[in-house]
């Protein structure tokens, strides 16, 4: 089974393209699937085009009701997702704003299935680009990334802030578990949440890889709903908390990973939330 996660944020234009195609491409290929879209109190259209969908489609639909952010719209939708999805199934995440190509879904999962984890798109590996962004927020984007690279040296993974990625149902049960309600900790900072989840899949264990990609931005038709400053605060919070002495990710999660890899239940007894000490650094959230 394959659980889609689709964050959703006044897409009333790109909703009636994307789902018909997301639809199509995973009955070309025979894959059961159900598509989980978290509404994020959008106040256009979405609302009734997801319920007429329900009618047609496999689909989940969580309802925020008023506009939290994408921290915690991602938070609910893998929380939702952990609770039903089976260890040997998939969770894929992709945008609700039609700029990811849902062909590229096979391809992660065929990537996932020759023994890793977590398997990100790259706009950064070769045959990977993006249309439709300036030279200005490619330049930003590209900038954000290696600074990413420095602070959170994951192997394998080059394109932190694209979230079209591919999971195997147990790790994100595994990580619900381990983390709890701050398997997302910084929800309030923009579209950091993208680059929590995989630094709390790093902390856990998991085995990363990427394949090439093109973002196509320019089949956009809402405005982007990132606020760079408060985004790029956050990835500098993060940075902080990850590598404070006192405390922090690194500190409170030593030896998960070498645990997880060897007795992952034995590594979610004693790294879940309730069994550690409340009162971190680590402990912060925003």
């Amino acid at each position: 089974m394959i659980w889609i996660v689709l964050p959703a944020f006044n897409e009333e234009q790109a909703l009636p393209k994307l789902l018909p195609k997301l639809d199509a491409a995973l009955r070309q290929h025979g894959r059961d699937y159900r598509l989980v879209v978290v509404d994020d109190g959008s106040c256009d259209a979405t609302p009734d085009i997801l319920a007429g969908f329900k009618a047609t489609l496999p689909l989940e639909i969580v309802t925020h009701p008023i506009n939290r952010g994408l921290g915690e719209t991602e938070r609910d939708g893998f929380e939702f997702v952990a609770a039903r999805c089976a260890p040997d199934d998939v969770v894929v995440r992709v945008e609700g704003d039609d700029t990811h190509d849902p062909s590229y879904i096979f391809v992660l999962l065929e990537k996932l299935e020759s023994g890793f984890d977590v398997v990100n798109t790259s706009r950064f590996q070769p045959g990977g680009s993006q249309r439709g962004v300036n030279t200005y927020r490619a330049f930003i984007s590209r900038c954000a990334n290696l600074f990413m690279k420095v602070m959170f040296p994951i192997p394998g993974l080059w394109d932190f802030s694209c979230g079209f990625r591919a999971y195997r149902g147990q790790v994100v049960i595994d990580a619900v578990r381990v983390f709890g309600d701050d398997f997302v900790q910084l929800r309030g900072m923009g579209f950091t949440s993208t680059l929590e989840m995989v630094v709390k899949m790093h902390l856990l264990g998991c085995r990363f890889a990427e394949v090439p990609f093109v973002l196509r931005y320019d089949l956009k038709q809402s405005h982007s709903k990132m606020v760079g400053s408060i985004t790029t605060l956050g990835y500098f919070l993060m940075a902080l908390l990850y590598h404070w002495p006192f405390g922090g990710w690194r500190h409170r999660y030593h030896g998960l990973a070498a645990l997880y890899r060897t007795d992952p239940e034995a590594a979610v007894a004693k790294y879940q939330k309730s069994q550690l000490p409340r009162r971190t650094a680590s402990g912060i959230r925003l």
